[in-house]
This record gives C-alpha cells, structure tokens and sequence, in this order.
C-alpha cells in the first residue's frame, strides 16, 4: 500500500471515529431531553426511600413536556404538550416555584381540589385520616459514627400506594398545620423524612406546585454511594457504594 493511500486510510478512519462520536453524542442529548435525565440526591428529605448519595434516572415523558422540561427552561410555549397528571404517591422532580430553577424531588401527596392537613405528625386527605403504622426504627450514623434510631412508619394513600416514612420529632413544627385547599393545575409535594423537609407544607417556601414546573417521575436508582464519597472516588467504591441499592425501583 502507498503512502498516499495510508494517509487516505487514516484520515477516513479519523473522520469516521468523529463522525461516530457526534451521532453518539446527540443521541445521549436526545435521551436526556426526552427519555430519561440523571439526578443526584444531595439531601435527606426523602429518607428513608432515597438517600443522600443516590443517583437516579427520571423519566421526562411521565408527564408530558413543559418549558422545564429542557435544559435551561427557554420560554417556547406555555403549559404541558401530550400531558398525563401524576398519581398519587409519586415520586416527582419540580422545579421550586419560588425561583423556577432549584431542583426539588418529593412525593405527590395533594392532587388539584384535595384538602391536605397533618394533626399530630398524621396525614389527613379530604377529611379522612391516613394509615400510619409503625413498623420499626430507621438506623443511620451521624459524622461523627454515632447511631440514631429513628422511628419508621408505614404510610398508605387512599389509592393504595404504600411506602416509609420518618417521624423525628413528636409535635414538629409541620406535624400540625392548617387545611391546605391545593388550586386547580397545582400539587401538593411532601417528603417522607417529614421533619426534616422543607415541602408544600412551608407556603412561603415551596407551597402549592404548578403542573408545568414537574420535570419528571423517579424510576430507578443506577448507583448510591454513601454521602461522605464522591461518584467520582473510584477507588472507595469496594467499601462506600451501597451495592444493594443499584438498579431498585423508586416506589
């Protein structure tokens, strides 16, 4: 073969290794703008169902597609496009209506004309109580390694969606509070460490959440690391990534 034609050879494999690489790289882009987007759990309001160090993919097209739904909220159109409401119990993504840009996750609790109230740390909908029931405690370590048990109990909507919650403080400063009427085209987000959650609860802080500030449903965690490491210490992976939790379903 000539040198010409090695040259030729080369320079088509650079170009094809390019050209593969940008088809690779908007098809990623593709998938984050409208399958599926990757977020990382930064705080403890959702304990014990999510934990700080979670890493989790959220399905964009659970509930159709806002402004919110694209990198940086341009303003292309109003409302939802091939919208679906949450169920409630969801697990949600939204963005803080206070500034439109924070990135929050919590559960879907309220839906558009419920009534919402907590008396005595228990949940009500619509006038009816919610089941509570303590199973058992919920133990985590504090930074210095000490234990701490926390009260685990289990929660079940009306529709019949079950899952944990924390209950830190008897008679915290959410565990009562007025009747919450959540407007048409709104919900009602809560956190299932509900003493430690800043939600629908705090008006001036999170209060009522429009439809189109829902970015997306949580559906499964792909990888947890315990909150002291970072994803990118590969190499305390062995001892800190929480194994067990990888590929488990977000409920």
């Amino acid at each position: 073969m000539s040198v010409e034609a090695e040259e030729t050879q080369e320079k088509s494999g650079v170009k094809d290794t390019i050209r593969v690489v940008i088809h690779a790289l908007i098809l990623a882009l593709l998938v984050r703008i409208f399958l599926f987007q990757p977020f990382n759990i930064p705080s403890g309001s959702m304990i014990p169902t999510l934990l700080v160090g979670d890493y989790l993919f959220v399905s964009k097209y659970s509930y159709g597609y806002s402004r919110y739904s694209f990198p940086f909220g341009p303003n292309l159109f109003s409302g939802r496009i091939w919208s679906k409401e949450p169920n409630r119990g969801d697990v949600v993504v939204f963005k803080l209506p206070r500034d439109n840009e924070t990135d929050y996750i919590k559960r879907v609790i309220g839906l558009p004309g419920d009534e919402i109230q907590m008396i005595h740390g228990v949940l009500h909908v619509n006038g009816e109580t919610v089941k509570k029931e303590r199973v058992d405690d919920f133990v985590m370590r504090d930074p210095e390694g000490r234990e701490r048990h926390m009260a685990r109990y289990m929660e079940t909507l009306p529709n019949g969606v079950t899952y944990p919650v924390l209950d830190l403080i008897n008679e915290g400063i959410g565990d009562n509070t007025e009747v919450y009427k959540v407007p048409e085209g709104h919900f009602f987000m809560m956190g299932d460490n509900r003493d430690n959650s800043t939600d629908s609860r705090f008006l001036s802080e999170v209060g009522y959440v429009p439809f189109e500030n829902l970015v997306g449903r949580a559906q499964i965690i792909f990888f947890s690391i315990d909150e002291d490491a970072s994803f990118w210490q590969i190499w305390k992976w062995p001892t800190d990534v929480r194994w067990s939790r990888i590929l488990e379903a977000v409920r």
